[in-house]
Parts: C-alpha cells; structure tokens; sequence
C-alpha cells in the first residue's frame, strides 16, 4: 500500500472530522452492544456452569428441577419447602452413595445468604474443573457459634478472624428479626471462587437450630434462649442435600428412588440436566438479543456507506483534482476504500475498549450482588469482530469509490452544481 495514499486518507479524514466523528460513534456503539451481549452471555454461561462440579445429584422438596438448583446453588429464590431429616439420613445411608452434605437456607447476615451444613461441605463442595474450596484464612468451624465467610462477605464487611457477627431471621437485605444473645465468631475465610460461596456465610447445622430455639411459630421468643453448645442437636428439617455417588452408573437409578420416595414428596435432579434446561428457556432470549445486536451493527456499517456516498457530490473537485494531478483512478478508488477501512477499524478498537470497560463495571456489579465472575480479558471474539467490521468497512466502501473514480475525470475541474 503507498504510504503517501494513506497520509492523504488519514488528511482527508481529518479535513472532515465531524462526518467522521459521528461514523465512528455509530460504529462504536454498534460494536460495544454487539461485543457486549455476547460477553455477557458468555460469561453468564460460564460462570452457572462453573459454580458447582463433583455433584453427581441435588435432593430437595418436590417442584421444579431449575427452582432447586437455583436456591440450592446460586442462592437465588426461595425454597418451596424443606425435606425432613430422617428423609436425608436414609438417603445418605442408602447404597451406592459415597457422601452427602445437606444444607439449611433461611437466614442471612447483613443481606449476605447464611448455609448452614456440616464440616465435610468443605471436603466434597467443588467448583470450576474439580477445584475445592480453599482457605484464604482460618479453619472450618468444628462446634457452635462458628462462622466461615466467603470472600466477598469478609471483604465487604471488613471481617478478620475472631470478629463476632449476628445473624437474621429470613433472607431480605434487611431484616427487622435478628438473633440477639446468639453471636458467632469468624473462624475461618474462604478463599475467592467466583461463586455464589464468595458470598455465603457458613455455620453448622446444630447452630441453626440453636438459634431458632423458641421461633416455632415464625416470630422471635419473648426472651432470649440460653446459649447452649451441643454438637449433638440434630435437626427436624433442612432445605437441601448435595450428593455423590459412587459411580456414574448409579445416578440414574439413585434419582429414581428419591422421586418415587415413599415416606416425602422429593426432587432430585442432576446439576448439568437443569442446567441444560435452563439454557433451553433462556435460549429463546438469547438469540433474540443476538439478532437485535447483529442489525445494529449492520446499520454501523451502513452509516459507513451512507457517510462516504452522501459526501461524494461535494468532493467532486477534489478527486478531480486529484485526477488533473496525476493520481488513476486505483488511486482513487483505493482511497475512499482506505478512509471507510479506517472508519470502520477506528469505530471497532474504541468499540472493543469501551465494551471491556463497560463489561468489567456490569461485572463488578454481578459479582458484588450474585456472586457470578463475567470478567475476563478480550479474547478471539474481540479479533474476528475486528477483522470481521474492518474488511465490512472496506466493503462498503466500495461502491462509493467507484463512483467517485468513474466520475472524476469527467467532471473536470468544474463539476455541475
């Protein structure tokens, strides 16, 4: 390419900055909802499928599989119902399953979930490609009134080990029934995960059920309770139990006889099934939002076109200029076809930049209310849409270059007004 062809395209950009300016903005914005839906999209996809591995089965109340894995995983929502605890020993005991943590939802601290389970919840809870969950500092709690903070829980609220904390009755971000005379003290924070665990508050079961002493009918005691510590209080209910079995051979069959539970209404649904499921809803919407993205970027790049064609009559004289002075008509063609590739590269990189700017703060975001990572740094998405508006850019540039060179001659230097 002659580098003086492309002083002048970048000169005569310049020459019309605002024509050009308003191109590149509708480019830009073009490529940052594009770029933007689908990070978000992907991150979402990756960061739910992330959340949870090694569960082989997720045992709750009888409803629907995603309700389950919602409220059970990602903390979102409500349980329908909780299961009785007598139900879980005997599916724990049953054979063919290797281990199973149950778990209790229902209160909260400072708008942060509370999970009440048992030690081995650190032992078989995995993440991401098998990864078990670590300690940034501390230790699991062994008795009562012990707490383990996820991450952001302990970063938000300034925790360190040996804080003392209390927890509310019900899961709002505010709560007008807390637990007075019951306080835990930190003794161990987890280390980052990128899951919904970064923001979950872990206590044992028999501290659930010590601080519920007294709220049979839903409202807090007259009186504080006294403190007791006793590792041996066994729950009536709980909301939820992960399970793992022996071998894959036995989930199907393991499903089975949790929902055709005899003694409880039960569900029992596999973490990747529901998920797929819910990509099968959510679907509909995702493609919508593609299609949507993809017609704006196509009018982005019609703004190219429509910028360079518009502007044409009034550059009459000067690609005749151009003409009169030595330059062929190539030479011409290949500069319209070089100003719309700048255009439209220029509109593409800012769109890139700011889509990573504007994708870290909606993450930051998520990760701060939902515990969900959607951050990660430009990847080949970002090069094909790069190369991919560049080379639409030169495109559409085209039609008009070749207008402007069959023209240029045969105006001469005075073209008709």
């Amino acid at each position: 390419m002659n580098p003086a062809l492309l002083r002048l395209a970048w000169k005569s950009l310049i020459n019309r900055g605002t024509s050009a300016a308003l191109t590149v903005l509708a480019v830009t914005l073009s490529v940052t909802l594009f770029l933007s839906v689908e990070r978000i999209q992907s991150g979402v996809r990756t960061s739910f499928n992330s959340t949870i591995s090694g569960t082989d089965i997720i045992v709750g109340a009888r409803g629907g599989a995603i309700n389950l894995l919602l409220y059970s995983v990602f903390r979102l929502g409500d349980p329908t119902a909780n299961i009785g605890w007598q139900s879980y020993q005997r599916i724990a005991g049953a054979p063919g399953v290797a281990w199973a943590v149950p778990i209790s939802l229902g209160d909260s601290h400072r708008g942060y979930r509370v999970v009440g389970t048992t030690p081995e919840y650190f032992d078989h809870y995995r993440y991401g490609r098998d990864l078990p969950l670590g300690f940034a500092e501390g230790e699991r709690f062994d008795g009562t009134y012990q707490a383990v903070l996820g991450s952001e829980v302990a970063r938000q609220l300034g925790y360190e080990l040996g804080d003392e904390i209390l927890l509310s009755h019900g899961i709002g971000e505010i709560s007008f029934a807390e637990h007075t005379g019951h306080d835990f003290t930190v003794t161990g924070i987890l280390a980052p995960s990128g899951t919904p665990v970064d923001r979950s508050v872990h206590v044992s079961l028999e501290s659930i059920e010590l601080i519920h002493v007294g709220w049979d009918t839903g409202v807090a005691p007259g009186a504080r309770q006294p403190r007791e510590d006793s590792g041996e209080l066994e729950p009536e209910t709980i909301t939820a139990a992960f399970i793992g079995v022996q071998s894959p051979i036995r989930t199907l069959s393991l499903q089975r006889q949790i929902n055709t539970f005899p003694d409880e209404a039960l569900s029992a649904v596999m973490p990747g099934v529901a998920l797929t499921q819910l990509w099968q809803i959510v679907g509909a919407g995702e493609r919508a939002f593609r299609v949507i993205s993809l017609l704006v970027l196509l009018v982005g790049l019609i703004s190219i076109l429509t910028a360079l064609t518009s502007g044409l009559n009034e550059r009459r004289r000067e690609m005749a200029v151009l003409r009169a002075t030595g330059a062929k008509p190539r030479d011409i063609f290949s500069l319209l076809v070089l100003e719309a590739t700048s255009l439209a590269a220029i509109g593409a990189v800012i769109g890139i930049v700011v889509t990573q700017v504007a994708v870290g703060i909606v993450a930051s975001i998520v990760r701060t209310r939902y515990g969900m990572e959607l951050g990660g740094m430009p990847g080949l998405m970002e090069l094909y849409v790069l190369l991919a508006v560049t080379f639409a850019g030169a495109a559409a540039g085209m039609l008009p270059a070749w207008q402007a060179q069959r023209n240029a001659l045969s105006d001469g230097l005075t073209p008709k007004l």
